[in-house]
């Protein structure tokens, strides 16, 4: 199960490889060598930036959300359960 991460970092990463024509920067800025992209496209610097902020913050976003609600009502449910059982009357 090690593996997983490194599929999806891989999986995630997909279609900045396919669309991006790789360029590497030969000037170092501020001590840091980065790779930049060069796309055909403006529009399509657009999507693939939607994508990642969809990919890497809004989908597991949405899946903490829906996680730790099931969690909430799973506990609401049993705190029920036994509030019936030990009620006194």
């Amino acid at each position: 199960m090690t593996y997983v991460p490194a599929v999806f970092t891989i999986w995630f990463a997909l279609p900045a490889f396919m669309i991006t024509m790789a360029s590497f920067a030969t000037d170092i800025v501020n001590g840091v060598c980065a790779p930049w992209g060069v796309y055909k496209g403006h529009y399509i610097e657009k999507v693939l930036s939607i994508f990642i902020v969809f990919v890497g913050y809004i989908l597991p976003l949405a899946l903490m959300i829906f996680c730790y609600s099931r969690i909430i009502y799973s506990l609401r449910i049993k705190v029920k359960k036994i509030s019936r059982r030990y009620r006194f009357q």
